[in-house]
């Protein structure tokens, strides 16, 4: 179709396309606030349900029911972490029951270790702790409507994930037919190249992330268990699930076991060297350098710089989802800077022996 300038539209017709834009960007704003609780629930659902793809795919082989094939890959999923879940709840309610038990001792040990300090000698922590649950039992009723609420958020959550995973498994044949319906001709080559992009950061993102999250939980699972750490396995599940998150990581689990070492067993050096461990080889070595090393050597787009700066800067702006969104941005940016500039100018492109048919590196 030819190009139509603004001077061709009559006045009813420059109104109706005024009006269409306002009530499409208002009712995106609304659908984006509407979902913003939700949002990381649809992107997994959606990552997790692409790579299920493949898997749904072997079964309909077997299976007639494309639904019966979508609710056996889901379940492969949810069934092992659903295992996971009740038993750390079950070793974390034993635990809380002994503490409850046993506070006072935990008390002293405290004060005698604190009283090791400088500057914290005259610190007795079983003369505040009566205060100290008078002050927590006042914020009981707060901290349970806080919880009741967060409850609700994730079981939605869950459930737009569990939906999205449902949908995309049955109907991505569909969903990519429409997709490539509403793209004009001419763009065809500038949306192959952002989808080809997109589909190659993701898998390294995703890849490199769990991998390195599953390598740091192993790393911090075998020095629980070296040093007898009670909840070693548990600690080592919480650290997988946590270190997605932006600030709060691996370190918010070793450190604590760290100081329970120094200050219950008065094993300095053992804890001591579980912070070092922690700190160059968990948070800087494997978080700050192998993620995006692998992310990018898997991704075969973008180079080991742009995978860090994406991954840093994605996590720590749009939180749990930058792990796909930052990627994903520098990504779609270097595709239309290649279909702009028709892969000249300063961004050097090289196509990788060992990638993919058809991808190229940054850098």
């Amino acid at each position: 179709m030819d190009d139509v300038r603004l001077a061709d539209f009559t006045l009813p017709e420059l109104r109706k396309s005024l009006v269409s834009a306002g009530l499409l960007l208002g009712i995106f704003v609304l659908f984006a606030y509407m979902v913003s609780d939700v949002l990381v629930g649809v992107v997994a659902g959606v990552v997790l349900g692409a790579y299920l793809i493949p898997f749904h795919d072997w079964l309909r082989r077997r299976i007639p029911s494309s639904r019966l094939a979508a609710i056996l890959s889901i379940t492969l999923v949810t069934v092992p972490l659903i295992a996971i879940l009740v038993y750390s709840w079950v070793e974390i309610s034993e635990a809380a029951q002994y503490l409850d038990a046993n506070r006072t001792t935990v008390a002293e040990r405290l004060t005698a270790a604190l009283q090791r300090i400088p500057f914290a000698r005259e610190l007795v922590v079983q003369d505040d702790l009566s205060r100290w649950v008078a002050a927590a039992s006042a914020q009981s009723g707060r901290i349970v409507g806080e919880l009741r609420e967060a409850v609700d958020i994730v079981i939605i959550a869950v459930a737009v994930f569990l939906f999205t995973v449902y949908y995309v498994l049955t109907d991505h044949e569909r969903i990519l037919a429409y997709i490539r319906r509403k793209i004009p001709g001419r763009y065809q080559d500038l949306s192959t190249e952002i989808g080809d992009n997109i589909t190659a950061v993701v898998y390294g993102a995703l890849y490199a992330t769990f991998l390195t999250q599953l390598l740091k939980s192993s790393i911090i699972l075998a020095m629980n268990l070296i040093w007898d750490v009670p909840l070693g396995v548990v600690l080592a599940i919480a650290s997988f699930f946590i270190g997605f998150f932006p600030i709060v990581g691996s370190w918010t689990v070793y450190v604590p076991v760290a100081i329970y070492i120094m200050v219950f067993r008065e094993d300095y050096a053992g804890g001591m060297l579980m912070l070092a461990i922690g700190f160059f080889g968990l948070t800087l070595f494997i978080s700050m350098y192998l993620r995006p090393k692998i992310a990018a050597e898997k991704s075969h787009v973008l180079n080991f710089y742009w995978m860090f700066i994406a991954l840093v800067t994605g996590v720590y702006t749009f939180g749990l989802v930058g792990i796909i969104i930052g990627p994903v941005l520098i990504g779609v940016l270097k595709a239309v800077f290649e279909s702009v500039t028709g892969g000249g100018g300063p961004v050097a492109v090289r196509t990788t022996e060992s990638g993919p048919p058809g991808r190229a590196a940054l850098g």
